[in-house]
């Protein structure tokens, strides 16, 4: 397998633009972009809860009886 030597490129910042930046087809209501973030935050509170939860315990692996040789 060949292997690259280009480094991983950095994480990229998304910001918004402001209302005025935006073309006109890409503009909101303000009922659709409060029900956008009330899908975001309902998400990112799925999130945490799946990651505040312990992980569930795995069964306990026995590896079976050597015999004697």
């Amino acid at each position: 397998m060949a292997h690259s030597n280009h480094s991983p490129q950095a994480p990229e910042q998304l910001a918004l633009l402001s209302p005025g930046e935006l073309p006109v087809q890409f503009l909101l209501d303000q009922r659709t972009r409060q029900r956008g973030l009330a899908h975001v935050a309902a998400i990112k509170a799925q999130l945490a809860a799946l990651h505040a939860e312990p992980a569930p315990a795995s069964p306990a692996v026995v590896a079976p009886a050597r015999r004697a040789a």
